[in-house]
């Protein structure tokens, strides 16, 4: 087990790759070295201890922060400097510790905004006089929302107000949201965070969906370590701003340099 090999034409197998990142606040070096890819289809889960650096990679990957050093390359084309907009319209999409729904919206439309940067044809000529292709896109979308917040078990809270939801049921709906637009890369900032069993159970069984059936190329951090274990076929380790290890759940459980950080020693 190690942290990767990132070099020469192994690049090619990944959709997101982070390359040698470094970020530091003034004299805090908060990542040093990183390197992290992500392959299609591929469930991988990001864990460390508080500080270790996870959610500023988490703002590198998806271009709230831009790094210090290094590289963010998608499909092999360097990103770097892309913003966080032109990002999520080429298939990054992300979801954040904080809620961030739209409160006064019901959760159909915070889901269905998530599809309206694509535009509705025609311009506004074609929002006056309703013209057929619209509608038909309207409806499309609507569709597809309404599969995915059944997919997320939510279908019945369709009506409902998103900003009246318990934590859980919030959750999903964020992850609903990110998915609505089927992403290429998804990164989920502790996205099980104040949910039931039966909604871990579903949050899980959405993000298998995503990786097998559509592709998607997941990263999840995530403080349950048992439920990261379960769901990611591979998992990486940082700690003080640096990859400890990497590997299958069980080799990283195993690394004596990963329980004397983070799980524990007994």
């Amino acid at each position: 087990m190690s942290g990767g090999d990132m070099s020469g034409g192994n690049l090619s197998g990944y959709v997101l790759h982070a390359g040698g990142v470094g970020v530091r606040f003034g004299g805090v070096r908060a990542l040093s070295g990183v390197d992290l890819g992500i392959r299609a289809g591929e469930v991988c889960g990001l864990i460390g201890p508080n500080g270790a650096g996870k959610t500023t990679l988490f703002d590198v990957l998806s271009g709230i922060r831009r790094p210090d050093r290094g590289r963010i390359l998608l499909d092999g084309a360097d990103i770097t400097r892309r913003s966080p907009v032109w990002r999520a319209r080429h298939g990054m999409r992300r979801t954040f510790q904080r809620r961030q729904l739209f409160g006064q919206l019901s959760v159909a439309d915070n889901v269905l905004v998530a599809q309206e940067w694509r535009g509705g044809g025609g311009g506004p000529a074609a929002d006056l006089l309703a013209l057929p292709a619209r509608r038909a896109r309207e409806r499309a979308r609507r569709m597809r929302g309404e599969r995915v917040l059944a997919d997320c078990g939510i279908g019945a809270l369709g009506s409902s107000y998103a900003g009246g939801l318990p934590v859980g049921q919030a959750r999903m709906v964020e992850l609903a949201r990110a998915v609505a637009d089927p992403p290429r890369v998804l990164l989920l900032d502790e996205p099980a965070s104040g949910m039931s069993a039966p909604e871990r159970e579903r949050l899980a069984a959405v993000v298998r969906r995503l990786a097998a059936e559509e592709g998607c190329a997941v990263l999840l951090v995530e403080h349950d370590v048992a439920f990261v274990m379960g769901l990611c076929t591979r998992v990486v380790v940082l700690d003080l701003g640096t990859v400890l290890a990497e590997g299958t759940p069980a080799e990283v459980r195993a690394d004596p340099r990963v329980r004397e950080a983070y799980l524990g020693t007994a």
